[in-house]
């Protein structure tokens, strides 16, 4: 059975009650107040950020809208946890992520001091190492335990160098579907070796110590995503080039999802603007997107003050540099409500644009709130030549929670399919149709046209192959393209445009169709990293059984 429109309202009211609301609240209004309380300083900032979040044109992140005024205290969305080499330091890391998670927090960890798997002891023991993907099997489980105590299931982002000895080991890690299911791994690649993989030197010897070259390890990257989308790529030098505190050390690891790269300890806040209400008669309201994000900046600072930190290290990590992680959703719901295919040079420019405005603003706003606070600590050390009150503003989240409770398409993202099925948001399925498609052509067809074009989309995942030109015509194709419909070139390019205005990353799927070969893969991955994008992640469709977002099952 298809849900229409409702069908968004059901899940966003299940994901309330399942995830957010607290004892004593019944809707969205109780969980607003909440968070606005526990942030705001002054009656007049409660006032503002109470009718940011209750109109949903921008919404903190899932930690802040379940711990905010709580017991628990804790807002941040994204952590990065150091893991050394000694058994002491990476039991103290599998406790400090446990904490974290039991609150709604991602972590990430750069596993690359771990030795590698041999008979070399580990520091400060005498047992033998086990290397890098053995000690993420720890981490791995500890995770499955803090799920108990949850409302939120845990995730993790695991880094290894690519000049690792285990970086194969590594990258093979989660060949198997299910194996490390709290895990997404990634490979930390630097400009040197992407170079030698782009101009055909994939004979040079990468690791001495191991003689392996450029191509075998390039190779196996591409092998694991094609297969199963793992593992994603991390762009060393790209990162770095926008670490504005260089003094405190490189960044080498990202939280889960890859759009928050941040030092040893940090922490960030998140929160999205969404794109999707800001249109008006069919234009956009650059003011009101600009005053939004400005408020946004001051919201996502002063939840650094009233944050309750899971441990110390973190707090004083955090505190030092002050990072913000403001980003966006429902950017293709807007292209919709203006008329634009998402592969389109206007969209393409728009998404340039729109970032642009949105960091303008928020660094405008980081300015002011240096003058009126004080920057932060680590200002005069930091790449910044004026005060400022952040050390970095900008991300752009997946929001698959807040998206739902929003009614928008998530991040920047294309939407998957106008009519889909949905797992694992609150332990249930939901078959749903996308609000602007069901509004679009509801009112245009009859109602055994419309169920035919509900029922073929479900089916095929797209209404390009549609013979009947008295259903749909070639401009409504042309405007209702979704995830793969749209070339992999397109999604890096919009990743792309937004990431040059974005001070840290970007968290997108590139999709790829099921017939993808391997020499696609190689030439994504060889275009993003020319492209500028600080990170990927490619998923070749029916590569996987479980996912969280899929069409009609054969048989059904």
């Amino acid at each position: 059975m298809l849900e229409t429109g409702e069908g968004w309202d059901v899940l966003a009211a299940e994901t309330l009650k399942t995830r957010y609301l607290r004892e004593g609240e019944e809707d969205w209004e109780d969980i607003c107040e909440r968070v606005a309380k526990a942030v705001a300083t002054t009656h007049e900032e409660y006032i503002e950020f109470f009718n940011l979040m209750v109109s949903k044109t921008f919404l903190p992140s899932s930690p802040t809208l379940m711990n905010a005024g709580t017991a628990s205290g804790q807002l941040s969305a994204c952590f990065v946890i150091p893991v050394e080499d000694s058994i002491e330091e990476i039991f103290d890391s599998v406790k400090t992520a446990a904490l974290i998670q039991k609150t709604g927090g991602g972590t990430g960890f750069d596993f690359s001091k771990i030795r590698p798997g041999s008979c070399s002891p580990v520091a400060s023991g005498d047992v033998n190492a086990s290397g890098p993907v053995a000690l993420m099997r720890l981490f791995n489980e500890a995770t499955e335990v803090v799920k108990q105590f949850g409302r939120r299931r845990g995730a993790n982002m695991g880094i290894l160098d690519v000049s690792h000895n285990d970086i194969i080991p590594f990258i093979k890690a989660k060949s198997t579907e299910g194996a490390l299911s709290n895990f997404n791994i990634s490979v930390m690649v630097p400009d040197a070796f992407m170079n030698l993989a782009a101009e055909g030197g994939t004979d040079e010897i990468w690791n001495a110590e191991t003689d392996i070259k450029v191509g075998d390890i390039f190779s196996e990257i591409v092998d694991g995503i094609w297969r199963n989308g793992e593992p994603g790529v991390l762009f060393y030098d790209r990162i770095n080039r926008d670490n504005f505190t260089p003094a405190l050390g490189d960044i080498t690891a990202t939280n889960p999802c890859g759009e928050e790269p941040l030092l040893r300890f940090e922490s960030c806040n998140l929160g999205s603007i969404n794109l999707s209400l800001f249109v008006v008669d069919g234009k956009i309201n650059w003011d009101l997107l600009r005053e939004t994000a400005g408020k946004a900046v001051r919201l996502l600072d002063n939840e650094i003050d009233v944050n309750v930190y899971p441990v110390q290290e973190i707090e004083k990590a955090t505190r030092k540099t002050r990072k913000l992680g403001l980003g966006v959703m429902g950017f293709h719901d807007m292209l919709l409500k203006l008329g634009l295919p998402y592969d389109s040079t206007e969209a393409l420019e728009l998404a340039e644009k729109l970032m642009e405005q949105i960091n303008w603003a928020a660094v405008r706003e980081s300015r002011k709130l240096a003058a009126e606070k004080g920057p932060f600590p680590e200002h005069e050390s930091s790449t910044w030549e004026l005060p400022m009150r952040n050390a970095a503003l900008t991300a752009i989240a997946p929001t698959g929670t807040i998206s739902i409770l929003a009614g928008s398409s998530a991040g920047i993202e294309p939407v998957f399919s106008w009519v889909y099925r949905r797992t694992q948001t609150v332990g249930k399925e939901f078959m749903l149709v996308h609000p602007l498609f069901e509004a679009y052509f509801k009112p245009e067809l009859s109602g055994s046209d419309y169920y035919e074009l509900l029922e073929h989309v479900y089916t095929h995942g797209t209404l390009q192959d549609m013979k009947d030109h008295e259903i749909v015509n070639e401009e409504e194709k042309r405007l209702f393209r979704s995830a793969l419909d749209i070339g992999w070139k397109t999604h890096i390019d919009i990743q792309a445009a937004f990431q040059r205005h974005c001070h840290a990353g970007i968290s997108k799927t590139i999709n790829m169709p099921a017939d993808a070969t391997k020499e696609d893969i190689e030439e994504t991955l060889i275009y993003a990293w020319k492209q500028g994008l600080k990170g990927l992640t490619i998923y070749r469709t029916g590569s996987r059984q479980h996912v969280v977002l899929s069409l009609k099952k054969s048989g059904n």
